[in-house]
C-alpha cells in the first residue's frame, strides 16, 4: 500500500490510474505482477521493471503498442502470420521488426527476415524500440 494514495496492489494501481479506460491487456499485466512479481513479469517480457510500473501507473511516455504486442505474445499466446516464418508469436514478430531497420548479413535468416519484415504490412518502416 502506498502511503499517499492508500492503493494496494498492482491491479488496484492500474484501475486507479487508468479508470474506465483501462485496457484488458494492462489489467492482465497488473494481474501477472500480483500473481508473481513485477520483476519476474519484466524478465519474462524482456523489459525493465520500471517500464512495467510506468505502464501500470499510466505514466509510460512512449507508444504502448510495442508493450502490448510483447504482452499479448508472451501471456496470451497471440500470433501473427509471418510471410517468412509462418505463424509466430506477436512478441517474436515485434523482435524481428525491431531488427528490420538494418541489414545484418551474419546469417541467412537475418537476411530473409530483413526482406520479409520490410515488405510486411505490420512493419511501419520506423525503427522500433
Amino acid at each position: 500500500m502506498t502511503v499517499e494514495t492508500g492503493i494496494q496492489g498492482p491491479v488496484e494501481r492500474a484501475r486507479h490510474a487508468w479508470g474506465a479506460a483501462l485496457p484488458a491487456w494492462v489489467e492482465g499485466l497488473a494481474r501477472a505482477c500480483a500473481e508473481t512479481s513485477q520483476n519476474r513479469v519484466a524478465k519474462r517480457l524482456g523489459v525493465s521493471a520500471s517500464l512495467i510500473s510506468q505502464v501500470i501507473k499510466r505514466t509510460y511516455p512512449a507508444d504502448l503498442a510495442r508493450i502490448e504486442d510483447i504482452y499479448r505474445g508472451v501471456y496470451e499466446a497471440a500470433t501473427v502470420d509471418c510471410p517468412a516464418l509462418g505463424t509466430i508469436g506477436m512478441d517474436r514478430c515485434r523482435l524481428w521488426r525491431s531488427r528490420a531497420g538494418r541489414l545484418n548479413t551474419a546469417n541467412t535468416l537475418n537476411v530473409t527476415m530483413f526482406r520479409a519484415c520490410n515488405s510486411c504490412p505490420l512493419h511501419n518502416g520506423e525503427e522500433e524500440q
